[in-house]
């Protein structure tokens, strides 16, 4: 059965956010509020999680996974990108977007795009998903709760708690977030591909 955490949306209290992130270093798999819309995450190297995140959202292997980073200098830890690319992603961050790049070495090869050999990552802005990377000290390996044949993501946390208590270990609801998944931007082939818009907008990568 899934714990149910409520937390303020401007001042995350710091126990109960330490609780959830006690969670995810023992392998859990928690439901989380992002600027775009709820997501599913876990603990990088989890493989445990990875199996469930696929399960949940019947993902093939080559779905990208997303890794939500606290800030720029733990993103460039795990994405090679290069100085133009920097500049462009600079300004789109913190925000709804995810990018697309080639990884480094420190990306677990199960989360790669398998002829890519891919990643998505992020930087959210919002102050619980920030607060959780924070506390973490390493990336969220994270997915849009999206579930198969449904076409919009749920949007209260009551409600996924309900629905998937069984199959993650913690809810953390801070009331309203975003309801669009990201927007996804392929900048593997150096120039950007939109390839979902979303929440952000695609104006500037046209």
């Amino acid at each position: 059965m899934a714990k149910y955490f409520d937390v303020h949306p401007e001042n995350p209290q710091r126990r109960t956010i330490g609780t959830v992130v006690d969670s995810i270093r023992a392998d859990g798999l928690v439901v989380y509020p992002t600027d775009s819309c709820f997501a599913l995450g876990c603990r990088l190297g989890s493989r445990d999680g990875i199996g469930r995140i696929r399960t949940i959202r019947n993902l093939d292997d080559r779905h990208h996974f997303t890794l939500v980073c606290q800030n720029f200098a733990q993103l460039g830890q795990f994405v090679h990108v290069d100085n133009d690319v920097f500049r462009a992603i600079k300004a789109a961050t913190p925000g709804s977007y995810t990018f697309i790049l080639p990884a480094t070495k420190e990306v677990p090869r199960q989360l790669l795009h398998p002829k890519k050999k891919t990643v998505g990552v992020r930087i959210p802005d919002h102050v619980v998903a920030q607060a959780l990377v924070a506390e973490l000290g390493e990336p969220l390996l994270s997915s849009t709760l999206l579930l198969p044949d449904e076409e919009e993501p749920m949007t209260q946390g009551w409600e996924i708690k309900e629905r998937l208590d069984h199959v993650v270990d913690a809810v953390v609801d801070s009331g309203d977030c975003g309801t669009e998944p990201t927007t996804v931007i392929d900048f593997s082939g150096g120039e950007p591909e939109i390839v979902r818009r979303g929440a952000g907008d695609t104006s500037r990568f046209e």
